[in-house]
């Protein structure tokens, strides 16, 4: 088990339901999470909780993913480091979610970036606070894996406009938003099919627990 994530972490995380109250409550304060409550980062979580609706009442889960959820038959916790104004966070979140109810035997919970930032940077991405993160921890709180910030094409593609400067921000934002409504969370599904093989296999070759 990690020293930054412990049993009292995972109690205190958000499950889905009560991190999207939660980000509603902010909203209808005029706020959101993090520091940062200027006009232009209330305009992006109040995107980003549209988004979200959206794909929680027409995503779907592919039949070959929800086969595989199902066959996990040993506890998993997903801890997903995210923060309300992430546009990232908003796309990938309710498909994370409906992938853990297909089984309940992954315990799906959110903690905040910026009140956590040792733990971000246990997790880096290229040296970068990118959100979100999850991290698949099993029934120890040992770390099996982790996967974030985004589907690997677009995460490619941030780093080569990186570099290129081909796109602005906020061109690159728009393809961003553009990529994920045509990809509908396919290629997170098709990922995690590939993920859940190498953590399902750390799972079985961990030793019986007595009692």
């Amino acid at each position: 088990m990690s020293l930054l994530i412990n049993h009292s972490l995972i109690n205190e995380a958000y499950d889905y339901a009560s991190y999207r109250e939660f980000l509603d409550n902010l909203l209808e304060e005029g706020k959101t999470t993090g520091a940062n409550q200027s006009e232009s980062m209330i305009n992006y979580a109040t995107l980003n909780q549209r988004r979200m609706k959206k794909w929680e009442k027409i995503g779907k889960i592919t039949p070959e993913l929800m086969k595989k959820m199902r066959s996990i038959d040993q506890k998993m916790t997903w801890l997903v480091i995210t923060e309300g104004w992430c546009g990232d966070a908003a796309q990938n979140l309710p498909f994370l979610n409906k992938m853990a109810e297909l089984n309940s035997n992954i315990d799906l919970r959110f903690v905040l970036r910026d009140e956590n930032l040792p733990l971000i940077d246990a997790f880096l991405t290229n040296g970068g606070r990118s959100i979100p993160k999850l991290i698949a921890l099993d029934d120890s709180l040992d770390v099996l894996g982790t996967w974030g910030p985004r589907p690997e094409p677009v995460q490619k593609a941030f780093l080569a406009n990186k570099v290129s400067q081909e796109r602005t921000g906020k061109e690159f934002t728009e393809y961003l938003h553009l990529w994920y409504a045509k990809d509908k969370g396919l290629t997170l599904q098709n990922e995690f099919l590939a993920i859940l093989d190498v953590w399902n296999q750390k799972l079985q070759s961990l030793p019986v627990q007595a009692g």
